[in-house]
């Protein structure tokens, strides 16, 4: 590998936990904004992104708890795909570059974003159908604005995973012929 490409690894591995380490600070705040909201509502207005949602737990405690749970599980999710990233980053080999391990993470990749694009878009719908009710719920929308980039992102993963999972076969055919 010459030294470009081992900066370029070397910079995307900082880049990766970088946003990382943001989104686990974010989910952590999330997490606790939403327990500080069940013992203590009246400080939710100074928490965190100030995300005072106590109008939805007036009109639905249910309601509350449902949208809340998407807000944590879409940022957990992306945490944890960056976490994987920094894996798939850490131990990518360019000199081969085709090997199980590889082909594994971005398989997970995949998942995950199609997973974070899914519960983004049904957190979306939830937030159209609460809104017919009469409730303001616009500061929620910046959670899962992007659904649809993470599923069309998750479906080009999911190709290069199985790029990825041929070019396997290949070298593992071209060993064996050696």
């Amino acid at each position: 590998m010459s030294n470009t490409n081992k900066y370029v690894f070397y910079g995307l591995r900082v880049i990766a936990w970088m946003i990382f380490i943001g989104l686990c600070i974010e989910a952590g705040a999330l997490l606790v904004n939403f327990v500080m909201s069940i013992y203590k509502p009246e400080i939710v207005s100074r928490l965190y992104e100030k995300l005072d949602l106590s109008d939805l737990f007036a009109y639905s405690e249910d309601a509350y708890y449902y949208m809340y749970s998407f807000i944590l599980a879409i940022a957990m999710l992306k945490a944890y795909l960056f976490y994987v990233v920094i894996e798939l980053v850490s131990k990518l080999s360019l000199s081969k570059p085709f090997s199980e391990y590889v082909a594994d993470k971005i398989s997970k990749i995949s998942y995950f974003t199609f997973s974070i694009g899914i519960i983004s878009y049904f957190a979306r719908e939830s937030v159209r159908y609460l809104e017919h009710r009469g409730l303001d719920l616009d500061n929620l929308n910046r959670f899962w604005a992007d659904s649809q980039a993470f599923i069309l992102m998750a479906a080009i993963i999911y190709v290069i995973s199985n790029i990825f999972k041929r070019g396997i076969e290949l070298q593992n055919e071209n060993d064996l012929t050696i």
